[in-house]
């Protein structure tokens, strides 16, 4: 495969001896004197290849546990769904519903977990025979969660049974008042759960403090699948299925489950792997019209992969939630028709395109913010950016670009009219803001707030907007320290541009899917020449890297036109530089290239204008 075995890490820790890179970051070999004899000891064992072994080393897979990795199944990976708390008690409540011809309700979140889950669950209830009602949230006039109206709104519709995704476990008194109006409710959600739990008669979250179950890195998606799996198993043992009314192939809906679950950035690990794996499977057969209409819409060509869900036709999903009809995303995922399909994702492309151009806005008065509070030393735990006029629909958004540029926690909090601002926060690794959210709220600094330890979200009074800045601050400010001075880009291995061919990318895959949890695995190219550099499309930069050989490949920053990386790009063209990024496939009218996605470079020789 051209890799490069010998050992490019220093005594100190550093790959390549680089201690300082264009975006000011030591490279570090990802795996450590104990984990390199573990990857000696896979690829023997296995007879794989020395790269793929460090990869799979470095995620802290063991000899013995190789092949389940290499082949996640669901069959193998999930447990009984009666692991988790309430689930007994769930699964039986909603094959009741389903045995009685009742009217379900289903309140889900308005972003693609949510939609996916609420997708997914009526799907399952449809094949019983029952028309679900399924209600999602206007952001900006409801908010986040169920609430007393729209309670009383379903009730009045019939609804005796209410099942709340991806939301549900801190919203006491709108489950409470669907007990005063006699309607039963159960929770099927993964966010962080405080002491007390909102009346029903069943919530599911692996989050909650009496589960035992170590589910709680699954999505809501992830939670409803099990929840189906379940409540289907009681049925079958009821005998409820015929030849009438055929058993449904679960399998059918694992392309909702991948969906949601890589859009959610829950890690990609145990059984969220196996969720993923198989949903692509099923996204590639192509048989469900709102998701073939997706696809076509995001112009994806090929077969779909995870970063796809997660870059494509996640936001578009999205999009329908943050600055169009809340409904809009579930009801593209439950459609068969393909014309109507057509129709609904043309609407939320349109929609995404919209929330880019409000997203940009947003986000250049955010970092002007930002730049000035941190100063030219960039001191600070946390990023804090408010301002009025801003979209709530697309602070997280905000929020997540904002952490990436400064490598540290970030919230945008978009202020309205009447003193009340809404924001959403996202964390880097280590560092868990749902925690200091919930805090915040505990302590009076928030009107409500909660998430988990990579998302947040809140409601803040203007002039709490100082003290909760302070808080901040102090609560997240060691984690913080420790997460950054732990910021080296960690180095998979090594190739030449010469190695840098389809079978190459076909082998790193064997790994995936990759996503939180498990990261693309970064790969150096040592000491090739910078024979292009140039800016393309929006404010990516596009090179060409050329090996001692005359080897080359083609290269892509994204977004980096006007960062660190894209200036330096700029000005080391013609020099010998070390590339450190990911590889893929890049396919283009019917024809596949290798494309190595630039994430750092760094000196072979001195780098200028860094």
């Amino acid at each position: 495969m051209g890799f490069e075995s010998r050992d490019f890490s220093a005594t100190d820790g550093l790959f390549l001896g680089v201690e300082n890179s264009a975006t000011g970051r030591a490279w570090r070999d990802r795996l450590d004197q104990r984990g390199s004899a573990r990857a000696l000891a896979i690829a023997q064992r296995h007879d794989l290849p020395e790269l793929l072994a460090r990869i799979l080393a470095g995620r802290n897979v063991e000899v013995d546990a190789v092949d389940a990795f290499l082949d996640p199944t669901i069959k193998r990976t999930m447990p009984d769904p009666n692991v988790l708390t309430a689930m007994p008690e769930a699964a039986a409540r909603l094959a009741e519903a389903v045995e009685r011809g009742e009217t379900v309700a289903i309140f889900g979140d308005y972003d693609v977990d949510g939609a996916t889950s609420s997708a997914l669950l009526a799907r399952f209830l449809r094949f019983g025979g029952l028309k679900p009602i399924i209600h999602i949230p206007d952001r900006l006039f409801e908010g986040y969660g169920p609430n007393v109206e729209a309670v009383r709104a379903l009730a009045a519709r019939g609804a005796t049974l209410l099942v709340t995704v991806d939301c549900g476990t801190t919203s006491i008194e709108p489950l409470r008042e669907a007990r005063t109006l006699g309607v039963d409710v159960v929770v099927i959600d993964h966010h962080q759960a405080d002491e007390a739990l909102p009346p029903a008669v069943a919530i599911v979250n692996p989050n909650r403090r009496d589960d035992l179950s170590g589910l709680g890195y699954l999505a809501a998606v992830g939670l409803t699948f099990m929840t189906v799996v379940a409540v289907n198993r009681l049925l079958r043992q009821r005998g409820f299925w015929s030849s009438e009314r055929p058993e449904p192939d679960l399998r059918d809906l694992l392309d909702d489950v991948a969906l949601g679950t890589v859009a959610d950035v829950v890690p990609l690990i145990g059984l969220n792997r196996a969720f993923v794996t198989k949903g692509l499977i099923a996204l590639r057969r192509r048989a469900r019209a709102g998701h073939t209409s997706l696809m076509d819409v995001a112009r994806l060509s090929g077969p779909p992969e995870a970063w796809h869900l997660g870059f494509l036709l996640g936001p578009r999903i999205n999009a329908g939630g943050r600055i169009g009809r809340a409904d809009l995303g579930v009801r593209l995922l439950m459609e068969d028709d393909p014309t109507e399909a057509a129709t609904m994702a043309a609407e939320l492309d349109r929609l995404n395109r919209e929330r880019q151009a409000i997203e940009l806005e947003t986000l250049a008065q955010a970092e002007a913010e930002a730049m000035a509070a941190l100063g030219i030393e960039e001191k600070g735990a946390v990023v804090i950016t408010a301002a009025e006029g801003w979209h709530p629909g697309v602070v997280g958004l905000v929020a997540a670009r904002l952490k990436e540029k400064f490598g540290r926690p970030a919230f945008a909090i978009a202020l309205e009219p009447g003193d009340i601002g809404t924001g959403s926060g996202r964390s880097i690794v280590g560092v868990d803001i749902g925690r200091a959210v919930r805090r915040a709220v505990s302590e009076g600094l928030l009107l409500k707030g909660g998430g988990h330890a990579m998302a947040a979200g809140l409601t803040v009074r203007k002039g709490a907007l100082a003290e909760l800045r302070a808080f901040l601050e102090s609560a997240l400010d060691h984690d913080v320290g420790i997460a950054r001075r732990a910021n080296g880009l960690l180095i998979d291995g090594a190739v030449s541009a010469a190695a840098a061919n389809i079978d190459l990318v076909a082998m790193i895959s064997r790994a995936g899917p990759f996503g939180s949890g498990n990261p693309e695995p970064v790969i150096a190219l040592p000491a090739h020449t910078l024979s292009y550099a140039d800016e393309v499309g929006q404010a990516h930069m596009r090179a060409r890297l050329k090996s001692g050989d005359g080897s080359y490949v083609n290269a892509i920053a994204f977004r980096a036109a006007n960062e660190k990386l894209g200036a330096a790009l700029r000005n080391n063209r013609g020099r010998q530089i070390h590339a450190a990024g990911s590889f893929a496939l890049d396919r283009w009218q019917g024809e596949e290239r290798v494309q190595f996605r630039l994430t750092d470079i760094a000196p072979a020789e001195p780098l200028a204008g860094r």
